[in-house]
């Protein structure tokens, strides 16, 4: 009976626990709300961000009810886990082999896209805002090699492109970019709290970076067979096999992290790894079994086109048992974005040119990127890695905290990263339409 009174309480309605459920239940019918933007064409992802702008920016006409979820530590978290779960299914259906194939090409587009910006963000500084400390152009030039990889990845999965060398090429480069801007960001910060960095330090955390991913890779692929054999002792069923994937998913995660990287690198690295012949001793699809027996008196070519059907959600199960997950936190991590999104820079004209300056630089720098791309649409390549969205908002808060970039600066950037969240998603759902 130790946990009685915090059970009566919580059931009661006594503590914030049970606000937070209500929170997400609204957060959650108002994305699938937001969905209907598809009905016009456009991909589910901007639906959300505009959802969570619009619940972000009612206390502006006197409505505040939502305030608290901007700051609640439970929902970030929450949100968080949803582009989390987010990385690990993109890698989930992203092959080794395909990502393999454009490699090179990935290296040399993300390269392209952090260099071009940061020399853009370095120069343009100065102009854009004369008199500051360097440290504040050095963390513009920063954000503006940013990449959000979850929003690009979201568009690309709404129009069942992920197969596709143009989204191959994109997720590896976001990938690539996110490594070394986050290397970038830590350089930066150690710059502006030290005042200068060692050639030594910036070696150790490229490195650590770099071996992160060589080695999660390499030991995950020969541990995972031996883990997945040793848990179907126990049982293999739909439920172990779901568990040992998102159990492996949250470690990568935590260990990417722990050695300070973005933990959604590892998320990706972990779906990279997994793939359905790990999990070769668990149950698959309870119907496939049902329905080949079904069609033993069918017609060769019937069966034929059926069984291939039938591989191909074999082949795909493991997403599949991750798909409810993600239909429940995924929603949330772009509507809580969203809802970051302050509209009250837009009332300083001043503020509004400089960030409409600074957002063409952001859109050029990465466009540029696409040109390295080789024999496919540069186009796409060029507009997938454009939207800065969380990864961008997390150099601007770290740059405030601190104490380079103050509150006018901060509304620029976190505008220009409005501006490119929100436009991408539109070109790129017509380029890929087209």
């Amino acid at each position: 009976m130790l946990g009685a009174t915090p059970i009566y309480a919580w059931a009661a309605g006594g503590g914030e626990t049970t606000l937070v459920l209500l929170w997400l239940a609204v957060l959650l019918l108002l994305a699938k709300c937001s969905s209907l933007v598809e009905k016009l064409g456009q991909p589910a992802v901007l639906g959300e961000l505009l959802i969570g702008i619009a619940l972000g920016n009612l206390g502006l006409v006197g409505i505040g009810a939502f305030e608290p979820i901007k700051h609640d530590a439970l929902i970030g978290f929450l949100a968080e886990l949803g582009v989390v779960i987010l990385l690990f299914q993109i890698g989930l259906e992203s092959e080794v082999g395909a990502m393999r194939r454009v490699g090179w090409r990935a290296f040399l587009v993300a390269c392209v896209g952090v260099a071009v910006p940061l020399a853009l963000g370095l120069l343009a500084g100065p102009l854009l805002f004369p008199g500051m400390n360097p440290n504040v152009y050095l963390f513009l030039g920063a954000t503006l090699t940013a990449t959000s990889v979850g929003i690009t990845a979201r568009v690309f999965k709404d129009r069942g492109a992920l197969q596709t060398a143009e989204a191959q090429i994109v997720l590896g480069a976001a990938v690539i970019d996110d490594v070394i801007g986050l290397i970038l960001l830590a350089v930066v910060s150690a710059i502006a709290t030290t005042g200068t960095v060692g050639v030594g330090t910036i070696a150790w955390i490229t490195a650590k970076a770099l071996l992160f991913l060589g080695a999660a890779l390499i030991v995950g692929q020969l541990s995972a067979p031996i883990i997945s054999r040793w848990f179907a002792r126990i049982t293999t069923g739909s439920g172990m096999k779901f568990t040992i994937a998102i159990a492996f998913c949250f470690v990568l995660a935590y260990l990417a992290q722990l050695i300070g990287l973005a933990p959604i690198v590892g998320a990706f690295a972990a779906g990279l790894v997994l793939d359905e012949v790990i999990f070769k001793d668990y149950d698959g699809l309870e119907v496939i079994p049902d329905v080949r027996r079904a069609l033993t008196d069918a017609e060769p070519s019937v069966r034929q086109r059926v069984a291939a059907v039938l591989d191909n959600h074999a082949k795909h199960h493991l997403l599949s048992l991750t798909a409810p997950v993600g239909h429940l936190f995924i929603p949330l991590f772009f509507v809580y974005t969203g809802m970051q999104v302050d509209l009250r820079t837009l009332a300083d004209l001043h503020t509004l040119w400089i960030a409409l300056a600074v957002t063409v630089i952001a859109f050029v720098g990465k466009l540029v990127s696409g040109l390295v791309a080789g024999k496919v649409n540069k186009w796409v390549v060029g507009w997938g890695m454009a939207p800065r969205g969380e990864v961008g908002l997390i150099f601007a808060v770290v740059g405030k905290q601190l104490g380079v970039v103050d509150d006018h600066e901060f509304s620029v950037i976190v505008l220009m990263i409005m501006l490119t969240t929100l436009i991408t998603p539109v070109v790129l759902a017509h380029l890929l339409r087209k």
